[in-house]
């Protein structure tokens, strides 16, 4: 009998929240802490004390005796220093708990061994995290006790950003302001704030944690790097939103549970379209808790399924020839009110406020088109976009009919007259009751989709951070805006002024939206046609982080410094050249020392085998010897492809860490991989599996 829990009891019970802050803190502390989130304004010391000294007494009543600055470096992970709320020894032997304003709003750990991209020399060791009061302290109970963290921003000693948190802050203030200005410009004087929503689907796939260990490819790169395809794949498409099997309901069950409790909105869950793939979508928060949520949520997904005897993998692609994984970030703009800027309304037509917002999304899309894809890249994404199962390489935004129709209306006459309406869903069935279905359907292969009241952005990969396409959105969308109201601000004729600029960006940027096919190879040729590019991997998606287009950007709303720019660059290729090292030097270990040794004794067991048949009866032995032949010339195959990985990882390794190793890693290492990769799956599908020294695909995604 599985324990049972009140889902609203539970609920934040482990989050320094609102209401907990409203119960604790003095009134004139609680107000001037809202007036720091609401409207930005300095947070001093006195107040930062009062508030500390509570979060403190409220944490120790949860179980902590530390507290760390939970901060998210650019190593793809969060990280945390834990410090105790001892201080020093009394003359009587006993000690005190202390935790200061001080403390609070400012730590310091070790910013040398964090990735900086040259923003920081080796020596140059010191770093700061400062307090993002915006998102609620948290207590996590794990099996090493509870620990206070404290959701914090890390930059240097000279104030560069060495983090997520630090530029996404900066964007959302950007799209604040412009968005301030233009609801202003129709008459909104109420709305005080505006903040981008998100809400991001999460996949990931689930295996047992003793098959896990028996993969050295899994242990160490996340993802296999051998594996042929079972017999059945993902063709039948029954797992998909199939019935939950009683071993992962249960992981699902602690995983909502501890979500729950750290306020994390957990809503849906089901299985994905591979066998083994599952995802958890949360409700919509703003876009900097939601970034921090979904750090929890991926470890709170990692860490469940050991208790759970699983792993949970978030490479975007763990097994090739079944669909990899990735998130949906899906993303609107909603005023402190409660108005989703978002939101046409039943007449999109009429609704001219909407009508701008989205014709300065295109513009915004259309222009920076190459940012929003390098946002989303990573050595893992390479496998997984522009596959059958995922957005193409091709940014281009999906409006569906009835905002196309709009759009087609306001660039042949300049007006528009009508919107398309939803109709009563036909079904046949007289018992079935009748309802309105949506005025547009859903297209799951566009890479930007409108939804309804949101965008949703699809290509980020599973295990990244939502922060960077996020911060692209915000400052891509933020300066549409400024354009936009540059030209309103200054208008005689405010009406007309804005209805020519809608018509003007609708007909300039009508190329980025395609509604059709975007698997499709004849949708990759009509991009091509349009000028829109088609960037396929990290390597050609990084210098548009560089482009006087971006840096003029950037700069513009103080998002990034070219500085910054520059560093995140140098450590996406060092991180795509190391990722791909590992993958390197993990296949050549796992060939050398498992499966060409395992093939051999097969092919010894072979060789007896016809000996001892010819000596006992002078029997037909042309299948074994076919065989044995077959599994010989693979091997040969195998060990020169070997060969060859070995020489391109000694060639990348040699080189000097940057872009043209980042290439060298792409041309080389990857192509030498495939070609061992190639035989390898062969002689899988011949060598007996009791000699086949690792757990098969079937194996894998089959007996969970």
């Amino acid at each position: 009998m599985s324990e049972y829990f009140n889902v609203s009891e539970i609920f934040g019970e482990n989050v320094f929240n609102d209401s907990v802050m409203q119960e604790r803190l003095p009134k004139k502390v609680y107000k001037k802490l809202k007036e720091v989130i609401q409207e930005d304004r300095e947070m001093d010391l006195e107040t930062a004390d009062v508030v500390a000294h509570e979060m403190k007494e409220w944490a120790i009543e949860k179980g902590a005796t530390h507290y760390t600055h939970w901060f998210q470096p650019l190593t793809g992970v969060t990280a945390e220093k834990h410090d105790s709320f001892i201080t020093a020894p009394m003359p009587s032997g006993k000690v005190l708990m202390s935790f200061s304003g001080k403390e609070l709003i400012k730590g310091e750990p070790d910013a040398s061994s964090f990735p900086s991209g040259g923003l920081r020399a080796t020596f140059e060791a010191r770093g700061y995290t400062a307090w993002d009061c915006t998102s609620p302290a948290f207590v996590r109970q794990d099996a090493a006790g509870a620990t206070l963290c404290i959701p914090t921003a890390f930059c240097s000693y000279t104030g560069e950003a060495l983090d997520q948190k630090t530029p996404l802050l900066r964007s959302m203030e950007a799209i604040n302001q412009q968005s301030l200005r233009l609801i202003r410009l129709f008459g909104n004087t109420t709305s005080k704030r505006v903040t981008p929503s998100v809400g991001a689907e999460q996949e990931y796939f689930l295996v047992d944690h003793e098959k896990y260990l028996k993969r050295k490819d899994l242990v160490f790169t996340g993802r296999t790097l051998f594996g042929a395809m079972p017999p059945k794949g993902q063709e039948m498409d029954d797992h998909y939103f199939g019935a939950i099997r009683e071993r992962i309901a249960a992981y699902m069950r602690d995983v909502n549970k501890e979500l729950w409790k750290l306020g994390v909105s957990a809503k849906t869950q089901h299985n994905e379209v591979a066998p083994a793939q599952h995802e958890l979508a949360p409700i919509y928060a703003e876009v900097n808790i939601a970034v921090d949520h979904n750090q929890l949520v991926m470890e709170t997904l990692k860490k469940v399924a050991g208790r759970h005897g699983l792993r949970c993998l978030l490479h975007e692609k763990p097994f090739a020839g079944v669909n990899g994984s990735g998130k949906h970030n899906n993303w609107s703009i909603i005023t402190d009110d409660g108005i989703n800027m978002l939101d046409p309304g039943k007449t999109p037509h009429e609704n001219i406020q909407f009508l701008l917002v989205l014709t300065c999304i295109l513009k915004a899309v259309d222009k920076h088109a190459d940012l929003l894809r390098e946002s989303a890249a990573d050595a893992g994404n390479d496998h997984r976009l522009g596959a059958n199962e995922a957005p193409p390489a091709v940014i281009s935004i999906y409006l569906g009919e009835q905002l196309q129709d709009v759009m087609s209306q306001l660039i042949s006459t300049g007006e528009a007259t009508r919107s398309l309406k939803g109709e009563v869903l036909q079904t046949g069935v007289k018992s079935l009751p009748d309802f309105m279905k949506d005025a547009t359907d859903r297209n799951r292969t566009s890479p930007f989709a409108f939804t309804g009241n949101k965008f949703e952005f699809r290509m980020v990969g599973s295990n990244d951070s939502i922060a960077a396409p996020n911060v692209v959105l915000n400052t891509i969308v933020a300066e549409a805006f400024s354009d936009a109201c540059d030209i309103l601000e200054s208008a005689d004729d405010f009406e007309e002024a804005v209805h020519d600029l809608i018509k003007k960006q609708a007909s300039e940027h009508q190329r980025i939206v395609f509604n059709g096919n975007g698997y499709s190879e004849e949708w990759i040729e009509e991009a091509q046609r349009r000028g829109l590019p088609n960037i396929n991997n990290l390597v050609d998606a990084v210098p548009a982080l560089t482009t006087e287009k971006a840096v003029a950007l950037f700069e513009k709303f103080n998002v990034f410094t070219q500085a910054e720019l520059e560093s995140r660059g140098e450590i996406l290729y060092e991180n795509y050249a190391k990722a791909l090292n590992i993958e390197a030097r993990t296949m050549i270990d796992m060939a050398g020392k498992q499966i060409i040794p395992a093939v051999i004794k097969y092919t010894s067991t072979l060789a007896n085998s016809i000996n001892g048949v010819k000596a006992a009866c002078d029997a037909d032995v042309s299948v074994q010897i076919g065989l044995l032949k077959e599994v010989s010339n693979l091997l040969a195959e195998a060990k020169k492809a070997l060969t060859k990985l070995c020489e391109a990882a000694d060639q990348a390794g040699a080189m000097e860490v940057g872009r043209e190793q980042a290439i060298c890693c792409r041309d080389q290492i990857k192509t030498a991989m495939e070609a061992l990769r190639k035989p390898i799956d062969q002689l899988e599908m011949i060598v007996d599996k009791e000699m086949w020294p690792m757990p098969s695909y079937g194996d894998l995604i089959f007996e969970v």
